[in-house]
């Protein structure tokens, strides 16, 4: 995996962040991941390129995610945030992935389990079906309006309605016009990229989706990477 300076800066920030909020040493985290201490310091200048596995090693050392790692990572005064953290709440991103392969389905769900993904996914498998959800029509006419998802992963080789014609539904009616759309494409050179970002796709994602690629997108919605918008903290 490779990352780029960006993200490894906010990463580093973020391992830095979790590792004053447990108390414990470069060399204590070394031990708990088993890497090597120089590697751990490293990684907080912001000089390593991780490999998952380690990524997943430091997440476990830290007792989080490997989203929520990725997720704090915004923070940038550490020191004074480290008690004002606890006290704000945090909203939860919920997702709906438009997709009609079921490989790609599976995979990107796996990607998502691997980093220890906790936010909730909705799948909807054509362009009806996301529609449908999406204005609480068909089978999710019972559904409350207001709970829209906070991201859209959108296929743009869907049965019934394609996924160009989704995103210009999706950008043409009030309630749903600012959800941030991801469209997801096999190749950068797909041609209907630049109509999607016409129409208001914020990004595009070459599959499979993972979680790198996911976080390399994220920070243009003002969502952190843990895909968690924090809410007003309330007075202590």
């Amino acid at each position: 995996m490779t990352m780029d300076a960006d993200v490894r800066t906010n990463f580093a920030s973020a391992v830095r962040w979790w590792r004053k909020k447990h108390g414990i040493t470069q060399e204590q985290l070394a031990e708990r991941a088993d890497l090597h201490r120089t590697y751990i310091s490293d990684v907080e200048r912001g000089a390593r390129n991780l490999s998952l596995e380690s990524i997943s090693k430091l997440a476990i050392a830290l007792e989080v995610s490997v989203a929520t790692l990725f997720g704090v990572a915004h923070i940038r005064n550490e020191e004074t945030d480290l008690g004002n953290h606890d006290r704000m709440g945090c909203e939860f991103v919920e997702i709906l992935m438009v997709e009609d392969d079921p490989a790609d389905i599976e995979l990107t769900l796996q990607a998502f389990k691997q980093a220890r993904f906790t936010n909730k996914v909705q799948v909807a498998r054509d362009g009806v079906e996301a529609l449908d959800f999406l204005f609480c029509r068909g089978q999710f006419a019972g559904r409350n309006a207001e709970d829209a998802p906070h991201m859209i992963l959108l296929d743009l080789n869907l049965p019934r309605v394609n996924g160009v014609e989704v995103l210009r539904r999706i950008k043409s009616e009030k309630r749903t016009q600012d959800i941030p759309v991801v469209v997801l494409t096999a190749s950068d050179r797909d041609r209907d990229i630049a109509e999607c970002r016409q129409l208001g796709a914020k990004a595009y994602i070459t599959k499979p989706v993972n979680i790198q690629r996911l976080c390399e997108v994220t920070p243009a919605f003002q969502m952190n990477w843990a895909l968690c918008r924090p809410s007003v903290a309330t007075p202590a």
